[in-house]
């Protein structure tokens, strides 16, 4: 890793503004690409501890605002360094989720594809982890959510096949 700082208040603030607008742009991509979904999700079978709807909202968008930040406070350490590679990739497989498993109705592959997000988003942690510890904390919950998440998904596709 480079020994970088960004130094500018100016670039650091512009800095968030784009984290925080990368982040939004993948949750709108995941949510905008497909109506419906609360009442898409009360139509599936779905196992006795599945949440009711109302509670991913509120979920992702304090997880999306520290995805955001734990992002910001490695680019003021690091600037574009390879180690947010696996962040942009985990951000990638966020925005397809949705489409996958409401828009198109294929559980199997939203599994896969929340399989490879859990994956991106440990090794995200490592890598903050080294650069910076409370950035890498901050996508703990992240983590965790996206677990249950999995969790969830697997149970969606195996009760829905």
């Amino acid at each position: 890793m480079t020994a970088y700082a960004i130094r500018s208040p100016a670039v650091r603030w512009a800095g968030l503004a784009g984290f925080a607008a990368a982040v939004t742009a993948a949750a709108l991509l995941g949510t905008l690409a497909v109506t419906g979904t609360a009442g898409e999700y009360a139509t599936l079978d779905r196992p006795s501890w599945a949440p009711p709807s109302w509670l991913f909202g509120p979920v992702w968008t304090v997880l999306y605002g520290m995805i955001a930040v734990a992002g910001w406070l490695v680019w003021r350490r690091v600037g574009a360094d390879r180690v947010l590679v696996p962040y942009a990739v985990q951000l990638v497989l966020n925005a397809a989720w949705t489409p996958i498993f409401f828009g198109a109705g294929q559980y199997g592959w939203a599994l896969v594809d929340i399989v490879a997000m859990w994956v991106a988003i440990a090794v995200t942690i490592l890598g903050f982890r080294r650069v910076h510890r409370a950035a890498a904390w901050l996508l703990v919950p992240y983590l965790l959510w996206v677990s249950y998440a999995t969790a969830l998904n697997a149970a969606i596709w195996y009760l829905n096949r």
